[in-house]
């Protein structure tokens, strides 16, 4: 019984070793007896929607050692020490301590310097074809775009978010060797070729990124501000046309021994930073009741009804007040678009209140707040929206003019694309598409409709009043001459540890055109400039700047009631 046993154990032992083990095995002794030369796929270019290429490649080569191959270890350290710059003592170090077969000993390195090595002629030493990443246009979209670690993996921004298509994969060249790794006389080299990968076409456009960073320098530079920043998308799809934040910085001289440095300049903080919108937040506020006006709700106020003269509202015992002290009459007596025009707080407080809660956080919850929007890019923010259930008349009469809630400008150039273009809300997006080398499309990235917000007769009405804002009231510094641009300003004071941050605003503006039929829309973000700071001051004329240069770059051609 006890032979038997051992019969069936030892029986089972080989066939686990020659069945099961089999691949592993193979595996193992393939490793002792094979020196493996990677070949580095290359990492697809990112471009612009026009083709122009924004991150590519620069050949260099990638330097390797096998220890056990290497004859005068002190010699072989001191040579590529002196030619590659790195220290002779630590890799030394891993020459004689034989704990890894194979040293990446360098990478990124210079044809010249690989030329240098080779005359040397070092045992053990081999060198292979490596990437080097470049950005043609330094500081363009360094956000966006984001940068790759050492190892040519995408690190943050686009080249993170779709690193499997643009990583590729690497091949081998495989050479026989003895079991200390010299290579074997006469051997034939297996050659396993790498796959490199796939190009990523972005939505933006390059020259209206290049008008909208020069734009955004030069407010940072007149107004010391803390940082500008701006997107561009098209109404239409959501398409992402630019995308700013200013101070930027190099991507081919990331600052990685600065972490908080490069944390700081690297964050894309249109996607990822919220802020108090202001009264930008209005638009938000005049559709939810236009709509609801438009479907027969009692409660919503018409786009003719007039305000309450007086200059403040009292909720809660909390006082809202018009930054105007209505003297002689002067916004006094206010319709929508007359309140739209004048910014007026205490008519946007009459609003909200008159939806309702329940009402009201409907349509915040359709134009998208406190979710992500779903760009192609992470570290999304939410938002910061009060739950429903906790807010207060006082709360929500300020959400009615951009208080008590905090947006990411992402999600406030989307609500305002979707407020404006008859009400369709879609999945913003970076990317167009992604393609091989000889052009062919692998993968299109589709304009997804996410859902309707209001109705077409509600957003060509809310689109004529905010052209009446750019043509007669706050944000006429965004008005040009033969075209129809809509908008509207905002002016944020900012809290810091829950009290006013005295002498620290956020001036902005939304605006779009032609205001008719959108097909551009920007937001601007200008946080704490220093003297002016009223958005319709600091941000509208940026927004009339951007516009022009999109009309110049497209030559579009003005209306006929000029």
């Amino acid at each position: 019984m006890a032979i038997t046993f051992l019969f069936c154990l030892l029986a089972g032992r080989f066939f686990y070793v020659q069945v099961i083990w089999d691949d592993d095995l193979r595996a193992l002794a393939l490793d002792q007896w094979m020196r493996e030369i990677p070949i580095v796929a290359e990492r697809g270019r990112i471009t612009d929607r026009n083709g122009t290429v924004l991150a590519g490649n620069e050949t260099s080569y990638a330097v390797f050692l096998r220890a056990r191959a290497v004859e005068n270890k002190e010699y072989t350290a001191t040579v590529l020490s002196e030619i590659l710059e790195c220290d002779r003592e630590e890799l030394l170090e891993k020459i004689e301590g034989g704990r890894v077969s194979e040293i990446t000993v360098a990478r990124r390195v210079e044809k010249e310097k690989i030329e240098k090595l080779c005359s040397y002629d070092l045992d053990g030493v081999y060198y292979s074809r490596d990437n080097t990443r470049v950005y043609p246009y330094e500081d363009m979209l360094c956000q966006v775009l984001g940068f790759t670690s050492t190892d040519n993996s995408g690190t943050t921004g686009v080249e993170k978010y779709y690193d499997k298509y643009l990583s590729g994969k690497d091949g081998e060249l495989l050479y026989e060797t003895d079991l200390v790794g010299v290579d074997l006389a006469g051997a034939v080299a297996a050659y396993l070729p790498a796959e490199n990968g796939l190009n990523v076409e972005l939505t933006v456009d390059c020259e209206i990124q290049a008008i909208a960073e020069d734009v955004m320098r030069e407010v940072y530079e007149t107004y010391s501000a803390a940082s500008a920043q701006c997107i561009v998308l098209d109404p239409q799809n959501f398409e992402i046309l630019a995308m700013v934040n200013y101070p930027s910085y190099d991507l081919n001289n990331v600052p990685r021994d600065d972490p908080d440095t490069l944390n700081a300049l690297s964050r894309n903080s249109l996607v990822s930073d919220i802020y108090e919108p202001g009264s930008t937040f209005k638009i938000v506020t005049a559709a939810a009741n236009l709509e609801e006006y438009h479907q027969g709700n009692s409660s919503a106020f018409s786009p003719t009804h007039v305000f309450s003269s007086a200059r403040t509202r009292s909720v809660d015992g909390t006082t809202i007040r018009c930054w105007s002290d209505h003297s002689n009459g002067k916004h006094s007596c206010q319709t929508i678009a007359e309140a739209l025009n004048n910014s007026c707080n205490p008519c946007f407080t009459d609003m909200a209140l008159a939806l309702g809660s329940e009402t009201f956080y409907e349509y915040l919850s359709l134009f998208n707040f406190g979710k992500e929007t779903g760009i192609d890019y992470t570290g999304e923010a939410l938002g910061m929206l009060l739950p429903e259930s906790a807010v207060r008349d006082c709360d929500l009469a300020r959400i009615g003019f951009g208080q008590t809630i905090a947006v990411t400008p992402l999600q406030l150039a989307c609500a305002t694309a979707a407020a404006v273009n008859g009400g369709y809300y879609y999945t913003p997006h970076l990317v167009r598409r992604i393609y091989s080398s000889d052009g062919s499309t692998n993968e299109s990235i589709e304009t997804t409709l996410k859902q309707r917000t209001v109705s077409e007769e509600t957003s060509r009405l809310l689109a004529e009043m905010l052209e009446g804002v750019v043509r007669e009231g706050s944000g006429k510094k965004a008005y040009i001459e033969g075209y129809k641009i809509g908008g509207k300003t905002g002016t944020a004071q900012k809290y810091e540890n829950g009290h006013i941050a005295q002498g620290k605003y956020v001036s902005s503006f939304v605006g779009f055109f032609p205001a008719d039929d959108p097909q551009y829309l920007a937001l601007i973000v200008v946080d704490e400039p220093q003297g002016a700071y009223y958005g319709s001051v600091v941000a509208a004329p940026c927004a009339q700047k951007i516009f022009q240069g999109i009309i110049d770059v497209r030559e579009i051609s003005p209306y006929e009631e000029i």
